[in-house]
């Protein structure tokens, strides 16, 4: 087993699942990021919660392999968050990712330039070139050389990204969302609804609560039958399969078929 790093000291479980990787793991703060901004350093920060199945996949092919963990360390600033923990950078570095690769998910993995702006992102990377997505090595090999070679470059994405990313968290217009427009996404939704199981689309089938609310509002506020039957077949479907925690109340993240029938093992918070 590898010697303790500094996520020994932290009291998350996802971090101190990580302390004793081979990789120089700093928790988020100052220390970590004074030593990037003195080094002139770009930041991995790689964030993950417990009980992510990828999050541990990632850690077993990637953080724990020792010459994968020496190119992290002899590049970057390797910086660790649990979700759970800190779910506003999350939600930060989440819209950063979802913006540059088209979708999000954990472990979540951005690099950063030393003023914490994002210049590239994504999910899980293999440890080598396949499934179809570049290896970890290859993405660390790559962005080292950007960094050392295209500066200019980096920068220039990092700043249009984190712009971005402060234009997504700031207000958004004034008044709610016009009739005809719910009407619309109503409708929208009425196109993928299964209506022998309920939810929306095929497996696996994910609690649509956004989905769900809108439905709600919609038919509050003019007693579409349509919008009311999609809800309620939706959420009877979800309560009398096995995403339902009989015992302990609530839900899991979501069903691994279109029955809602076999949950996959994460409970949602």
């Amino acid at each position: 087993m590898a010697a303790e790093n500094r996520l020994a000291r932290e009291t998350s479980p996802y971090l101190l699942q990580h302390a004793h990787n081979p990789v120089d793991w700093y928790p988020w703060g100052a220390e970590a990021l004074e030593r990037a901004r003195r080094e002139d350093r770009p930041i991995l920060l790689s964030i993950g919660y417990a009980a992510c199945h990828w999050c541990h996949v990632m850690e077993r092919e990637s953080f724990e392999n020792e010459a994968i963990a020496a190119q992290m360390n002899e590049a970057f600033v390797c910086i660790k968050v649990d979700r759970e923990e800190r779910p506003d950078l999350d939600d930060i570095y989440m819209s950063a990712t979802v913006a540059m690769s088209g979708s999000g998910g954990w472990p979540m993995t951005v690099f950063l330039t030393p003023e914490q702006q994002p210049f590239f992102a994504g999910t899980y990377f293999p440890p080598v070139d396949r499934y179809g997505r570049p290896g970890f090595r290859t993405v660390l090999t790559k962005l080292t050389e950007l960094w050392q070679n295209e500066r200019a470059a980096v920068l220039s994405q990092a700043k249009e990204l984190t712009e971005h990313v402060r234009q997504l968290s700031g207000p958004g217009p004034s008044g709610g969302l016009a009739l005809e427009s719910q009407r619309a996404a109503v409708q929208q939704l009425s196109q993928s609804y299964d209506r022998r199981y309920g939810g929306f689309g095929n497996a696996p089938k994910f609690p649509p609560c956004q989905s769900l609310e809108l439905l709600l509002r919609f038919w509050r506020r003019t007693g579409d039958s349509q919008a009311l039957e999609m809800l309620r077949g939706t959420l009877d479907g979800m309560k009398a399969g096995g995403m339902y925690d009989q015992l302990g109340g609530g839900f899991a993240r979501y069903s691994t078929d279109e029955r809602w029938h076999v949950p996959h093992f994460e409970k949602v918070l």
